[in-house]
């Protein structure tokens, strides 16, 4: 007898699984979809040394609207032609060796097949007991970051999504560590500069610390923390009756790419009992090639480390890590017990990532950093970190001989600070257009800020794409406008 005939319950259940069993498509379907996504990628690829760093269109991509989520389902060729008009057609292409703007990293292919594997077999990253090689791999990869960093074998941390929860998870290490209370949190201070990330200034407020007195240190000409200011500040602090307890150095900030005096930072802090931070999201990488280890001496003596694989790895956004000196202090901060986990608890012979960090549930991102890194071996991560250096030392010798131009600091890493200064008018506004121009051509894209009230022009050489001959082409791009500019004025 036919039960779905006489029991509704069972006849809507028969109904609801035969729909519900779209969501796995068959041998046949996979290949067919697969076919199209990878030849859709290739072709990306294939002329992603030809297409614009930037594309500015008047309609920036809202096509996407006019195809709501609907009960239907759509051809994956429509699909596919939504995504490259409005997806990866306007604005940056991030993708591109001409993304000289922000601090680009790149997406290496060998990633993408990282991820594809991770979100196939939807390991379970966040607790030994569910995933114990996934845990295992994402600990292998902590170790060794924290190896290559200088650690010691105390050391600790957890895969992130960035630099900012990174340096969110870091700062509430160290609040735990030193046992901060929130009577105490008007009168404990915090050093830092004006070029730290804006992700400290927010990590500093989620983390319930927006009273705390923060003090910016004076740098010096080359936007680096004095390091006799910040510890004359300490001790005048100290006198105050206030308690000094963090301080937040940069290896590499974002504006100018300056690296802090990291050695003589960490011995201020060890001497005054302060939590020494270093921000190394962008620049801490650099530690793999010898010019690099030179420039970042003082990393190994820090308390808590932030560097983003997604940066100085060239991973895809959202793989960042934080490394803490003492495991156990990163554990005191975020370990929790919840009885429907008892079965895990009992079965971890690790640490699972859940216990180092605010995450439960998170993306397998160890798999994306592990595949490329055995695939490959370091060997092409330390040469492609040493060129961006040599490229930025090569684009600062070369703009300094173009007339019109000045440039900043000889870099510390591969940010570069330069500004044109015409023979008349204002400077500030002249490098405003000459952005503009720079952006709108496409060909390559860079961005500006701000520094001691001028308006500054920036490359930024991170992304893995970027050669010679990028930077090249950036420097006839800017002589080129620049000139068509001044003889407009």
């Amino acid at each position: 007898m036919d039960m779905t005939k006489v029991d509704p319950l069972l006849a809507r259940i028969t109904e609801t699984e035969g729909i519900a069993r779209m969501l796995e498509p068959g041998g046949a379907e996979r290949a067919s979809l697969v076919e199209k996504i990878v030849s859709y990628a290739d072709r990306f690829l294939d002329s992603i040394y030809d297409v614009p760093a930037y594309i500015p269109t008047e309609d920036k991509g809202i096509g996407i609207y006019d195809s709501p989520i609907s009960e239907t389902p759509m051809n994956v060729d429509a699909v596919l032609e939504l995504l490259r008009q409005n997806i990866d057609r306007p604005g940056l292409n991030p993708a591109s060796g001409g993304h000289l703007g922000y601090i680009p990293g790149g997406g290496i292919y060998y990633s993408a097949l990282g991820d594809y594997l991770a979100d196939v077999t939807n390991r379970f990253a966040g607790l030994f007991f569910a995933g114990p090689g996934a845990v295992r791999m994402e600990n292998l990869l902590i170790d060794w970051m924290a190896n290559i960093a200088g650690y010691p074998a105390t050391a600790g941390g957890n895969l992130t999504s960035g630099g900012s929860i990174a340096n969110l998870s870091g700062i509430v290490a160290a609040r735990d560590a030193f046992g901060l209370k929130s009577k105490d949190v008007e009168r404990s201070a915090i050093y830092l500069t004006a070029q730290a990330h804006h992700s400290i200034d927010k990590a500093i407020r989620v983390a319930g610390l927006k009273e705390c007195p923060q003090r910016y240190i004076p740098m010096d000409l080359d936007h680096r923390m004095n390091a006799g200011l910040l510890e004359q500040v300490i001790l005048d602090d100290k006198k105050k009756g206030l308690l000094p307890w963090l301080i937040v150095a940069s290896a590499g900030t974002t504006d100018a790419g300056a690296v802090d005096p990291l050695d003589a930072i960490s011995e201020i802090a060890r001497v005054h009992k302060l939590w020494l931070h270093v921000d190394g999201a962008y620049g801490a990488f650099f530690v793999l090639c010898e010019e690099g280890r030179k420039i970042l001496k003082g990393l190994e003596k820090s308390d808590s480390l932030v560097m983003d694989p997604h940066k100085g790895l060239f991973l895809p956004y959202g793989t960042g890590a934080v490394l803490v000196r003492e495991k156990k202090k990163l554990y005191d901060a975020f370990w929790y017990q919840a009885s429907y986990l008892q079965d895990a608890l009992r079965s971890a012979d690790e640490l699972s990532p859940a216990d180092l960090s605010p995450e439960l549930t998170k993306h397998f991102r160890g798999l994306r950093l592990w595949l490329p890194l055995k695939l490959l071996g370091l060997a092409p991560f330390r040469a492609a970190l040493e060129e961006k250096l040599l490229l930025a030392r090569y684009f600062h010798g070369a703009m300094r001989e173009v007339d019109g131009f000045e440039v900043g600091s000889y870099p510390d890493l591969s940010v570069v600070t330069f500004r044109y200064v015409p023979r008349r008018g204002d400077a500030n506004a002249f490098n405003e257009r000459l952005i503009r121009e720079v952006q709108n051509d496409g060909r390559v894209f860079l961005s500006s800020t701000m520094l001691d009230g001028k308006f500054i022009l920036r490359v930024a050489i991170l992304c893995f794409r970027t050669h010679r001959q990028t930077i090249d082409l950036t420097i006839d791009i800017l002589r080129e406008k620049a000139k068509r500019l001044q003889e407009s004025v």
